[in-house]
């Protein structure tokens, strides 16, 4: 789940003293309005930041939500949003839609816990929230959380066989959303935690415009990088995360450190600077190398590059042309084919 939001709003409020609620989506189906993995928080006094969804459904998790600061026990709803929910709700999009309401009290271990996670995702660690419900099917519980991180050491309480975590960490290493899991019948929720896969697009042409809008709204941090003021702005990319201007494509690479959760795309203005780009890609840990271009210009590329001394191996890193085979004929088009790409990619890496 993408927490950098969460933990900054969490650790502010607890460090305040405030109790909260999180809703969580742990799954939807059909057309219902929310992603699994959506969070929001929600205060005592009926303040929330984040979203599930909006509308009634969220006026549900709000209402369920007060009944959670009185118990202080983790409640599981679930919405058909195809049947006799969405006439009572006057929603029609169908679906179905489960949340988790929990409670997190503001206390010394739970501040410590999510100050960690922050503290982690920062730094790009990879690392796995726990929250465990209790008995599958019995009456609601306080909910134990622990943080398993990247070296393995926990922040919370996990009373139970080590061989557990270890199962309950393997099975959330495959998923993107929030994975629920019944173990000798006690039944746990764990998250992958984790910052935006990084997408390096050199070139600020059309179709990185569209480009970086797209990948921004499917969870990439973007990075631009091009020779020319003019076109790498922020007036040309004002949701980039990072814009990049080049003395040139030379060593294009330089202070950047990239490993499988980056992703280079590579729409330079010309055949010698995509070569240029491509080389120097190569060399990297990227997760993903992909190229603009034709099967010709691939095959004389990547023939020059193999007379350079890059392996077979290595070449067969690169996807060009770039992007999924859907006919695409427009720049908004051809960034639609990209970030298909991207998307399948990242969820071949985790499967």
């Amino acid at each position: 789940m993408l927490m950098s939001w969460l933990t900054e709003t969490v650790c502010a409020l607890q460090e305040k003293g405030d109790d909260l609620a999180l809703v969580t989506v742990l799954s939807k189906s059909g057309s219902a309005p929310c992603l699994a993995g959506a969070k929001m928080t929600v205060c005592a006094d009926g303040t929330s930041n984040g979203t599930v969804g909006g509308g009634v459904l969220e006026a549900a998790a709000q209402k369920r939500a007060v009944r959670v600061f009185k118990s202080g026990c983790a409640e599981i709803l679930s919405f058909d949003l195809s049947g006799a929910d969405a006439a009572s709700m006057q929603m029609i999009c169908g679906g179905n839609v489960k949340l988790l309401v929990d409670f997190i009290p503001a206390s010394a271990a739970n501040i410590e816990l999510f100050r960690r996670l922050r503290d982690a995702l920062q730094v790009g660690e990879k690392c796995y929230l726990i929250t465990s419900l209790g008995v599958a099917g019995g009456e609601n519980q306080q909910t134990k959380r622990t943080l398993v991180l990247e070296d393995r050491s926990l922040s919370g309480e996990f009373p139970y066989p080590h061989d557990w975590l270890e199962r309950l960490v393997e099975k959330a290493s495959r998923s993107t959303y929030p994975v629920v899991e019944t173990i000798d019948g006690q039944q746990f929720v764990v998250e992958r935690c984790y910052i935006p896969s990084t997408l390096y697009i050199y070139g600020a042409g059309h179709v990185s415009q569209q480009l970086a809008l797209l990948a921004e709204t499917v969870d990439f941090q973007t990075v631009i990088l091009d020779d020319r003021e003019e076109f790498a702005n922020r007036d040309r990319f004002p949701k980039a995360d990072v814009i990049t201007v080049l003395d040139s494509f030379e060593e294009c690479f330089k202070g950047l450190v990239l490993d499988g959760d980056s992703y280079v795309v590579i729409v330079t203005r010309g055949h010698q600077h995509d070569k240029t780009v491509l080389a120097q890609a190569l060399r990297t840990g990227a997760g993903y190398i992909g190229m603009m271009g034709s099967h010709r210009k691939r095959d004389e590329l990547l023939k020059v590059l193999q007379q350079e001394g890059f392996s077979k191996e290595a070449l067969e890193r690169v996807h060009c042309p770039i992007g999924l085979d859907i006919k695409a004929a427009t720049t908004a088009e051809i960034a639609v084919s990209i970030v298909a790409e991207l998307i399948q990619t990242r969820a071949q890496a985790i499967t």
